[in-house]
């Protein structure tokens, strides 16, 4: 049986394509060699990479990646190499030549080449194929919701490379989510370039909250988690089913990307300062107990020392529970590396970040030493080195801290493996920056 390696970078999005397209390759006979085996050892035929190319450190690590698959080509271990997602789209004809040793780069438009040359008949189009083979833990698993954008933020590439907003029917969605429960998957992370916009191309308008409310009702599911949305129009009904469905974690993924009105006009997003404020005021009034986390960019075009302080006066007054922050690079392609001159030395950007980023750091030990002493409900991801791993509904995986769960060895009877995947209560008895300690309680 041939042995194929597919290799994800960037974002839970590409995991999910990914994941896809594992499924259709394992049907058509491949046997799937974990990711993270060594090449050298794994005896690998075909290696895959599914590439990332949306900011200069992610495009050098696909490149870095590549060419460390090539050098195992190279070397006898692996025999033929294939890449594709964002990257091979957004250079799909400069990369051919600059790196030969890859078999074949494929643009986005070309999943029925790729599938052809892995051998995969299976006529379905991709848009309406659900199969996954998942490789996040068992229990946890992302929903594309949607395709590509309709936005032209100053500093993105995604709607070059990923094309326009494209919803995926509803009905399609429910199904590929009834058979991750049907799996024991137990919490579902809505993802795509933008969630908010689900539903605009479909029927006219924003059907968000109705998609989640009807996720909610799938056996299995207890928790939904949403991220990725857009403050521009945010739609409010989301909120009012956040606060009445208890299926719905309180938290709410939302990249703001700034506070000040020159700075969010030059980056074209479409809200103005005032208009981000009351946004997330009206979060914090409408879900009491929210959990915010946003992304913040400095060094944009137009961001001179007073918006800087501006913007770190905004963090410490809204006090986000979650924030993280990139400095920003000129991407060709985009609007702002053709009308904006980044004109702001790397050394400030780098201050910025390190300042935005101290600032937050006490925000967010603050709030998890606020809930020392509570009961909380917890999903337990993993037993490490005697301790139990979990996540509350305030905390998403790969990108938020960890509610670490010890002295369960002195527990007689607790099936440290069996717990794995399930939901058990805790008390939290201390915090730090990122991680919470606590104990199981009976």
């Amino acid at each position: 049986m041939a042995r194929l390696q597919l290799i994800t970078l960037g974002c839970s999005k590409n995991r999910v394509d990914s994941e896809h397209l594992l499924a259709r390759a394992s049907e058509a006979g491949w046997e799937i060699v974990p990711e993270g085996a060594d090449l050298a050892t794994a005896g690998v035929d075909t290696v895959l990479i599914n590439t990332c190319g949306f900011i200069g450190d992610a495009k050098e690590e696909s490149i870095n990646v590549i060419l460390e698959a090539a050098q195992a080509r190279k070397e006898g271990f692996v025999k033929r190499l294939l890449a594709f997602g964002c990257l091979s789209q957004r250079y799909r004809d400069e990369l051919p030549d600059l790196i030969p040793e890859v078999d074949r780069f494929y643009s986005l438009s070309e999943s029925d080449c790729l599938k052809a040359d892995l051998g995969i008949t299976d006529p379905q189009p991709d848009a309406e194929y659900t199969g996954r083979r998942l490789t996040t833990p068992k229990h946890v698993a992302y929903l594309k919701i949607s395709e590509g954008c309709d936005r032209r933020c100053s500093y993105c590439a995604i709607p070059l490379i990923r094309g326009p907003h494209v919803s995926v029917p509803e009905e399609i969605l429910l199904r590929e989510a009834r058979s991750l429960a049907a799996r024991g998957v137990k919490e579902l992370i809505l993802i795509a370039q933008d969630t908010t916009w689900y539903g605009l191309d479909l029927c006219g308008r924003r059907t968000l909250a109705r998609l989640m409310e009807r996720l909610s009702e799938i056996d299995g599911i207890e928790w939904i988690r949403l991220h990725y949305s857009y403050p521009d129009a945010f739609p409010e009904d989301v909120l009012d089913v956040m606060v009445s469905n208890p299926n719905i974690c309180k938290y709410i993924d939302i990249p703001l990307q700034h506070s000040e009105d020159a700075v969010l006009k030059a980056m074209r997003r479409s809200v103005n300062g005032e208009q981000t404020r009351r946004l997330v005021e009206r979060f914090r009034e409408k879900v009491p107990g929210v959990v915010l986390r946003t992304t913040m960019m400095v060094g944009h075009p137009g961001e001179g020392e007073r918006e800087f302080e501006a913007l770190l006066d905004f963090v410490k007054e809204y006090r986000f529970e979650r924030l993280g922050a990139f400095q920003y690079s000129e991407e060709e392609g985009t609007w702002g590396a053709a009308h904006l001159k980044d004109d702001i030395p790397a050394e400030v950007k780098q201050e910025r970040y390190d300042r935005l980023m101290e600032v937050q750091s006490l925000i967010s030990e603050e709030y998890n030493v606020s809930r020392i002493g509570t009961r909380e409900r917890v999903l337990v991801d993993s037993f490490t080195d005697g301790v139990l791993v979990a996540r509350s509904q305030f905390e998403s995986p790969e990108v938020d801290g960890e509610i670490l769960i010890g002295d369960v060895a002195s527990l007689s009877g607790l099936d440290t493996a069996g717990i794995i995947g399930n939901f058990v209560n805790v008390n939290i008895k201390s915090a730090g920056e990122y991680d919470l300690l606590a104990e199981l309680t009976r």
